[in-house]
């Protein structure tokens, strides 16, 4: 539809490079991909502090001879505990 109104020198690779760019387009366009399939239902947790997700946030300020906090996060309470610890910690330590 443009071409019945502008022409310049490669107006259709501008016309495709914009239509790739344009936001509204990429919400709308309809999608070629197969669907993925119906949603799995996650296992029902039943015991607190059974699944637990461990992280470490490191390089802190020193205070007190403790440079890291260990994050110990139960999924079922959302109940989260941090430790102050150091960053040399090793496994047999925190078992």
């Amino acid at each position: 539809m443009v071409t019945r109104n502008y022409w310049w020198l490669e107006i259709i690779r501008d016309v495709e490079k914009y239509i790739e760019e344009c936001d509204m387009y990429q919400r709308m366009k309809n999608r070629t991909e197969i669907p993925i399939g119906k949603l799995k239902l996650s296992k029902v947790l039943e015991n607190s502090w059974t699944y637990l997700m461990v992280d470490f946030i490191i390089k802190l300020l020193l205070v007190a001879g403790k440079d890291t906090i260990l994050v110990v996060y139960d999924k079922l309470s959302k109940m989260t505990h941090f430790v102050a610890t150091t960053e040399g910690i090793s496994v047999k330590v925190l078992v």
